[in-house]
This record gives structure tokens, sequence and C-alpha cells, in this order.
């Protein structure tokens, strides 16, 4: 496998693109999501992030769809133990909160829909702050010693609550996030970088961004003037409007010319290349976007186009 990244501090060894599955059962059908899935696969990928809830937003579907495409996959190709699977908990419409029943309950409906006896790298989707850090790592604890869960980590989560949750684990002896998956991005910085990222290459945690094109905005497909079909159209082209946005596609046009690269291959690249990151969270509807994601693998930035584009998007 290509420049595979360990996890943190678990022994997880992972593709340095993760694959996004929000599409999955929402805009990619079956047969895309297969051919995605292997497509991504056969490039080497072996680190696919979903969620319980996905894709709960669409009209007609209920959440579980991600997973449940994901589990068809996995059985026809018969390829579990070649996949690093993460998925998340807390947003299923029928299974709401980090209460320790809840996340219980719904690592087995997750279980159930991927068709599998065991997750990989298990996250608290969104944190809930009226429950105890105590509850919830104690819950995730008893996952991981009933062998349903290998490693757990947090999304969404403020650097106080992430603290208090290490510090219970350590003092417990009980199972602990060994990775983080913050919103971050060219164009999104400030959620991450500071408190939370200080925190996290003290812990030793990894970080594994969603959002990593900014709903597309890093591809440089959005351009003023030009109208694009995308279902996140309008999340994206806001940033057109920012100063920021329009000098990080500018500086993204000069490096990606210069490695005769696609625009999002060195977005994604920027983010590889920032402490913590293992891995940047990029999803595809069909195989034809599959490799600006994974030129992510093969692209070396130097010190100075880093610099570059940190200064463009400060």
């Amino acid at each position: 496998m290509t420049s595979a990244r360990k996890l943190g501090s678990s022994d997880l060894e992972v593709f340095p693109l993760a694959l996004g599955g929000n599409v999955f059962g929402w805009t990619a059908d079956r047969a895309g999501s297969f051919a995605v899935l292997d497509a991504y696969t056969a490039a080497g990928g072996n680190f696919i992030d979903t969620a319980d809830s996905y894709s709960a937003w669409v009209d007609g579907n209920s959440g579980g769809e991600s997973e449940t495409v994901l589990g068809a996959w996995l059985a026809a190709r018969g390829n579990r133990d070649d996949v690093v699977l993460a998925t998340k908990v807390s947003q299923h419409p029928e299974y709401p909160g980090l209460s320790a029943a809840n996340i219980k309950a719904a690592a087995d409906a997750s279980l159930r829909r991927l068709g599998t006896d065991h997750i990989d790298l298990y996250y608290t989707h969104f944190d809930k702050p009226e429950v105890p850090v105590e509850e919830i790592v104690g819950a995730l604890d008893e996952l991981v010693r009933a062998g349903k869960v290998r490693y757990i980590a947090a999304s969404n989560i403020s650097a106080e609550r992430l603290a208090a949750s290490l510090e219970f684990s350590d003092r417990e002896g009980l199972a602990r996030y060994v990775a983080l998956q913050p919103h971050y991005n060219l164009v999104s910085r400030d959620t991450y970088e500071g408190e939370l990222r200080d925190l996290a290459e003290r812990a030793g945690l990894a970080a594994v961004p969603y959002y990593a094109l900014a709903s597309g905005f890093l591809t440089g497909k959005y351009r003023p003037g030009t109208a694009v079909d995308s279902p996140r159209a309008g999340g994206a082209a806001r940033h057109l409007e920012t100063g920021r946005g329009r000098r990080v596609l500018a500086a993204l046009d000069e490096i990606a010319e210069a490695h005769d690269a696609p625009v999002a291959t060195v977005a994604l690249a920027w983010l590889a290349a920032q402490p913590t990151v293992a891995a940047p969270i990029a999803s595809a509807r069909t195989v034809e976007q599959l490799p600006a994601l994974l030129g992510v693998a093969e692209l070396d930035l130097t010190a100075d186009e880093v610099a570059r584009l940190t200064r463009a998007s400060a």
C-alpha cells in the first residue's frame, strides 16, 4: 500500500486518503457505490468512513443507507479484513445521542447493517455535553472489551471535553480515543487549529479531517460566473465571496500547474502535510472523481508550497 500512515497510537495503518461514505445510497446508487469502492481499493485504498445517520437527510431515507450499501459490498467482495472501517454514533434518527444504552444499541445496529462482527474505528459523531464523559467513555470501553469495536475516536468535540475524556480513560485504564475527526480544510482552519490541535498533538491523536475539500470548493470547479450542478453547490460557492477563498484558489492554481496535478489533489496534499493529520476524508460520487483524490498519496508539496498555501488561507 502506498505511503500508509499509522493512525495515532493504534496499530491501524491507513491509506493517506479516507473515502467518505456519505454519498453511498444518496447521490451514488448501489452500482455506482460499488464501482467507486472497487476503484478506491484497487488503487491501494483501505480506509472507509461512514456514519449510522448517512443519509437520513434525504427524502425517503431513514438513516443507515450508507452502512447497508457498504455491508453489501463487503459481503460481495469478501474483503472485510483488507479494509479499515470507520463509522459513527449519535445522529441516527432512531438512535440519537450518546447515552450508554444508546451507544450500545446503535453499535449493534451498525454491525448488522455492515454485516460484520467488528468496527475498526468508532466515532462519537457529535459530542453531547449533557452526557458525562464518564458515561460515554465507559460505554465505548465496553464495546472494545466485547470485541465489537477495535478503537474509539471523537468528532465535533471541544478541547475541554476531549481533555476530560482522555483524562478519564487514563485514570481508569479504559479505552482511549486514538483519533479525532475535525472540520478542517484550507478555507476553514479556525475550528481545529489552536487549542484542539495542540491537545491532539500532545495526546498523540491522529486527525482525519472532514469537509477536506470544502464541499467541493477546493476542487477548483467553482469559479466566478460558473454554475455547478451539485447538491452542495450553494455551500461551496459562498467561499468565492471571500478574499480568503479567492486567494486560496489563485495559489492552488499556480501550484497545481507546477505539478501538473488537479487542484483538489494539491488542496488535499496541503491538509495531509499538516501536523497530526493522518488522512483527509473526501467522497466520490463517480469513479471519474477518484483520481484527483487518490493523487494525494503521490504528491509531496515542497515546504515553500505548503507555506504559500498557509499564507493564502490565513
